[in-house]
């Protein structure tokens, strides 16, 4: 019986796979993944899609060992740690970065984006890939931005309802001069903080409030200190997906292969992941006796015309070309409407 030439092909081909696999350039390594919320969490539960789909992709050979609630230190300890090479990876704000990488602080801007749309295609497209590309030169590799999500505002002050209700609002913000700069100009006294000392500093009443997606304020329990919530969704947050460039380097194309196409899915599903549980967070903090308010488009362009002089900043911080890309690629997703 003669065999047709394709038949042989795939003969061939099948023979050959299991040996291509073998002969891919992966050694076993064990790499600590740092993140700081806890287990539980949206962040957690990528995590561990992120472990299992590396574990697979390298035949076992490459192990995450992910170790979130802030065990390693806080995002800026972490960075520090890739940096130095001391540990092989995280998953971080990117508003903790910008005193490493200017540029970052573009995803600081408030009332940047209007909706998760527009956050992914501006962060998968060419203005998300040249702001991560900036990491390079600062002994970081970024891989994949996830979504923290729209930040909104908690307080036991008072409920939040118009520009005036911040003043003298002692709000934690996180280490980073555009936060600071916002709220100190919406009139609240800002406070940064590492998240790790967040809820003790809420329960001690050391501050008012803080802000962060519904989430986060939910995995982390902060309804059992915080009466008030607005929902102000006043800038959309990402976390960032960080390698050690030292190690990475160190790494043959194989296994780069591996950490990135595992960090595309544990990103696909952890955006999906985060709106579904953002989407009934808000629901289960109210039953938990929050008082929620809406913020009304009126008080919302308030607070935007307040920030010109911020926004101005952030543009000239993370220079004008950037800025204006940024805003042109904004503008054409807006018009595909």
């Amino acid at each position: 019986m003669q065999l047709s030439r394709s038949v042989i092909a795939a003969l061939a081909l099948a023979v050959l796979s299991p040996l291509a696999a073998q002969a891919q350039d992966i050694k076993p390594r064990l790499i600590r993944f740092g993140y700081g919320l806890n287990e539980q969490s949206n962040q957690g539960r990528a995590a561990k899609v992120f472990s299992e789909e590396v574990e697979k992709a390298s035949g076992g050979k490459m192990k995450v060992r992910a170790i979130g609630a802030a065990a390693l230190g806080p995002d800026t300890q972490m960075q520090q740690a890739l940096i130095g090479g001391a540990q092989e990876m995280m998953v971080g704000s990117t508003a903790t970065l910008v005193g490493i990488v200017k540029e970052m602080a573009l995803w600081d801007t408030p009332f940047l984006v209007n909706n998760v749309k527009e956050a992914d295609a501006l962060l998968d497209g060419p203005v998300g890939e040249k702001v991560k590309a900036k990491l390079n030169e600062k002994g970081l590799v970024g891989l994949v931005y996830w979504e923290n999500g729209f930040r909104n505002l908690t307080n036991n002050k008072r409920a939040v309802t118009k520009l005036e209700d911040l003043d003298g609002v002692k709000l934690r913000v996180m280490q980073n001069n555009v936060f600071l700069d916002s709220f100190k100009t919406l009139g609240a006294n800002a406070v940064p903080l590492p998240f790790s000392e967040l809820f003790s500093a809420l329960e001690t009443k050391a501050v008012d409030g803080q802000e962060n997606p519904f989430n986060t304020i939910l995995s982390s329990k902060f309804y059992e200190v915080q009466k008030y919530l607005t929902v102000t969704n006043h800038v959309y947050s990402p976390w960032i997906v960080l390698v050690s460039k030292k190690w990475w380097d160190g790494l043959s194309k194989d296994e780069q292969k591996v950490l990135m196409d595992a960090a595309v899915k544990s990103r696909d599903f952890e955006r999906a992941d985060t709106r579904a549980e953002a989407a009934k967070a808000l629901g289960d903090l109210k039953a938990k006796g929050m008082q929620i308010n809406e913020l009304n488009p009126t008080e919302a362009a308030r607070m935007r015309d307040k920030l010109t002089r911020v926004n101005a900043g952030i543009a000239a911080n993370v220079g004008m070309d950037l800025w204006n890309e940024t805003r042109s690629e904004l503008e054409k997703l807006r018009a595909r409407k």
